[in-house]
């Protein structure tokens, strides 16, 4: 689904010491499955997820999503593939304080009104979410609730590659492996990369990238 070919990312192009965030990086991922990318603050996990997601280009190389490279297509082609096929979850929940849980969950939502909110129903109530909790607003949920809130929020277009930034760093360990939980259930039918520096949460990925000094030091996959 996604190839890298030497992708590389240089901040401060214009100053004589060029910061490098991934250096001519190479990597193929598959079409489902979980996939972690493991590495210390600053190795440049986030800008290789920022990158796929079309959130941040390239300085040189490229990403191939689907065969077609993530350069070459128009602003509103990435922000279709941003709503319709990439799903997101960040380690803060960014959810609207005066929207109840449901509101938030059908926030970006693509179908009609009403298949929107019986799809969130379903969705917030198989994640842990109370069906009198449906109608709170996230400052009467716990954090663990609230990041359920925002990763049924990321599923509700069925986006094919979720991409979940530290989305358990906030968490205790109890919550933190209650979303694990219902990342890997997606990643059975879906691509699902978690970026992260906690090795505990990604011990059952299917394939792990570790990442050191914005370069590919190893990959790990999961024996058959």
């Amino acid at each position: 689904m996604f190839e890298l070919h030497d992708a590389t990312m240089i901040y401060d192009m214009d100053k004589e010491e060029k910061v490098y965030a991934m250096k001519s990086m190479n990597l193929t991922l598959p079409d489902r499955g979980l996939i972690g990318i493991i590495g210390p603050s600053g190795s440049g996990k986030s800008t290789l997820m920022y990158t796929m997601s079309t959130l941040k280009k390239l300085t040189s190389g490229d990403v191939l999503y689907n065969g077609k490279s993530l350069s070459s297509i128009s602003d509103a082609q990435k922000q279709h593939l941003r709503r319709n096929e990439f799903g997101f979850v960040f380690q803060r929940h960014y959810l609207i304080n005066y929207m109840s849980a449901m509101d938030n969950a059908t926030l970006a939502a693509t179908t009609s009104v009403v298949e929107a909110r019986k799809k969130a129903e379903k969705l917030l109530l198989e994640i842990g979410l109370k069906k009198s909790e449906l109608h709170h607003k996230p400052t009467k949920l716990s954090g663990g609730q609230r990041q359920r809130v925002a990763i049924a929020r990321a599923m509700m277009n069925d986006p094919k590659v979720l991409f979940a930034d530290e989305p358990t760093a906030s968490l205790d360990h109890e919550n933190a492996f209650l979303v694990m939980d219902r990342l890997k259930e997606y990643a059975k039918e879906r691509l699902v990369i978690v970026i992260t520096h906690d090795t505990s949460i990604i011990q059952d990925a299917d394939m792990i990238v570790k990442i050191w000094d914005g370069s590919i030091a190893e990959v790990e996959t999961k024996e058959a």
